[in-house]
Parts: structure tokens; C-alpha cells; sequence
């Protein structure tokens, strides 16, 4: 009895001295388990007098039992502090910036010509698309082409299929087949704009490429104007260069268009004084345009007594390598990651 007393006095202040739980199972061990003297104690229970037997017992029964509820005080408390210093070691804070992946971005002619794209349907422009591999009808003789043009020979385009002239397949040299097949299938009045690929027999050069991007534009209503075409397109230099260019028009011939123009925008290097970007000139040369032939609406049925319309066509490339002062036309295409991402 008096080895229960003293181990039922001594054992609360060891129980809440443990450190931990490894601690507390060692010390539980040692209080009651096999070799405690709550376990001999047990055992010996009946080496003694018949009537000292529900005494020691009743005795044992209470010591045991008050250790263990201060070993399950002690090792809930334990638990909770384990599970705290868990928590902190995995702690994360929330508020730091994270690690960011590398964002991807759209290619440099894919900006210029989704930006021309804006510009013109803002203007109430639709957008169309047609075949790239088109009809010499569509490419060439709908647009005022006679046979005996030299832009038909193979030394300018890529044939697919050969036949009769207008029956030939060939890989298109513009975008402006689409003017006929759009007039074809839809009543005017007609503003849409047509960005695409196109294909020439040329040598790959600093300034020209065998697949290049071009954006044709195509006006049909009534009384429409070469001053509206000189009113849209000074529209468009100011939105894409700056709000102080200046647009100039000079003769030039085309077989679908009469009259004919080039279109020069005042250099945005140098606003017009001569530099390294306009070569000079205080100009830079930036597409070809003109009022619709009248053969033109003939081939596709339009009455051209009535109606009257403007195209334009420019090159993507052309465009960019001007904004961007890119001196190689190969850079858009060789995928470099050190030039494209300088365009994010």
C-alpha cells in the first residue's frame, strides 16, 4: 500500500514533465506496464491474507486508474503541441507570389494582322477567307487578267494543276481572288476585308518571301469615291502609325483596279525629315489600291453602271518590318524565341 501511495504521488509532476510522446509511452511503460508495480502488485495479490485482498485491490484498482487519466491529460496535450509544430514546419504563406510558368504569346504577324483586322471592322468591315489553293479563273481572269500577263507565268506562280487557262489550280499569289467569290455569293453592299496567306515563285530575300500574309480590302455600294478610299485608308495609317501621319497616293496600274495607286504613309521615324527607316525619302511605301474595274463587277455579275467600289491590299510582313524597324523578312519565320518574345 505504501508503494502505491508514494507511486500515486510522485508520478503526476514525471507525467507532466514529459517532453514528448516517445517520453510519455517510456514513462506509461515504467507507471503500468508488465514491469510497474501496479503489475507486480497484481501478481501478488493473492500471496496475501484473504481479508487484505479487497483492500489492496480496491487500492490498485483506484492508483491505475488515476494514471491513466493523467497519461491520456498528458499525451492529448502532446498530440496537440506534435501536430502545431507539423503544421509549422509546413506552414505557407499564402501571400507570397507564387512561381509563375512562362506564358506563351501570339507571333508578330499574328498581332499586325489581327490589329489591321480591328481597325477595318471597326469601320463596320466583315471578315472573309477563301481557298488558298484557288482557280486561275478566281486568281487571274476574274480579276481583269488577260492570259498573256506575265504575272501568270510559272516563274511567278506555283501551279498545282494544269488545263485550260481558267480551269488551272495553283497555290494563290493574293488575296484578292476573294473579291470575285465574295461579290459572287452575296448581294452588295460589300466592305469586307480578307487577311491570308499567299504564295510567289520568289527567292527568299530581306524583303521578299516565297509565303508571305497579305490583308485585301474590298468596298461595293453606291457612289462610292476615290475620295472615300483616300478617306479610309488615311483612317488606317493614322490608327496603326499615329494620329499625325499623312498619307500620299501616286499613279500606279493593276489589272483589277482603274484608277490605280500606291500608297505611301509619312515616315513615323522621323515625321517626314529623312531617315534610315524611309530610306531617306521622308515616305514609306505601304500597298496598292484603286476603284474596282468595271470588268471586274461584269465577271461576277454586278452592275457596274450602278455601283462603283475600292480594293486596297498590303502585306502583313511588309507592315510589321516597317513598325518594328525588322531589317530580314526571314526573322518572322525562323521561330526564334529571342526575337519573337521581344513582341509580347
Amino acid at each position: 500500500m505504501k508503494s502505491l501511495d508514494q507511486l500515486l504521488t510522485e508520478s503526476p509532476a514525471r507525467i507532466d514533465a514529459a517532453p514528448d510522446l516517445e517520453a510519455l509511452a517510456s514513462l506509461e511503460s515504467e507507471l503500468v506496464g508488465k514491469k510497474s508495480i501496479i503489475a507486480s502488485t497484481r501478481r501478488g495479490l493473492g500471496q496475501l491474507p484473504q481479508e487484505e485482498r479487497p483492500v489492496v485491490g480496491a487500492r490498485l484498482h483506484e492508483v491505475q486508474g488515476r494514471l491513466q487519466k493523467l497519461l491520456e491529460s498528458r499525451r492529448t496535450v502532446l498530440e496537440r503541441l506534435a501536430e502545431d509544430r507539423l503544421l509549422e514546419q509546413d506552414r505557407v504563406d499564402v501571400t507570397l507570389e507564387g512561381i509563375k510558368p512562362p506564358i506563351g504569346m501570339h507571333h508578330v504577324l499574328t498581332q499586325t494582322v489581327d490589329e489591321i483586322v480591328d481597325i477595318f471592322t471597326g469601320l463596320g468591315y466583315k471578315v472573309a477567307s477563301g481557298p488558298e489553293v484557288e482557280l486561275a479563273w478566281y486568281n487571274f481572269d476574274a480579276l481583269n487578267t488577260p492570259p498573256t500577263h506575265p504575272s501568270r507565268l510559272e516563274s511567278d506562280t506555283l501551279y498545282v494543276d494544269y488545263g485550260e487557262p481558267s480551269d488551272e489550280m495553283l497555290l494563290r499569289t493574293h488575296t484578292s481572288p476573294m473579291q470575285a467569290r465574295y461579290m459572287e455569293q452575296n448581294e452588295p453592299p460589300v466592305y469586307i476585308v480578307v487577311p491570308g496567306r499567299t504564295f510567289r515563285a520568289d527567292a527568299l530575300d530581306p524583303t521578299h518571301s516565297p509565303v508571305f500574309y497579305q490583308i485585301e480590302g474590298l468596298a461595293v455600294d453606291e457612289n462610292i469615291t476615290f475620295g472615300d478610299l483616300k478617306g479610309t485608308l488615311a483612317h488606317f495609317a493614322r490608327e496603326f502609325f499615329g494620329a499625325d501621319q499623312k498619307i500620299r497616293l501616286l499613279p500606279h496600274f493593276f489589272p483589277f483596279t482603274e484608277p490605280s495607286a500606291e500608297m505611301h504613309v509619312s515616315c513615323f521615324a522621323c515625321d517626314g525629315s529623312g531617315c534610315r527607316v524611309c530610306s531617306g525619302s521622308g515616305w514609306i511605301e505601304l500597298m496598292g489600291c484603286g476603284m474596282v474595274d468595271p470588268n471586274v463587277f461584269d465577271a461576277v455579275g454586278y452592275d457596274h453602271e450602278k455601283l462603283s467600289g475600292f480594293a486596297f491590299g498590303m502585306g502583313a510582313e511588309r507592315l510589321a518590318m516597317v513598325r518594328h524597324g525588322i531589317n530580314h523578312i526571314k526573322h518572322f519565320y525562323e521561330n526564334d524565341v529571342r526575337v519573337l518574345r521581344q513582341f509580347t
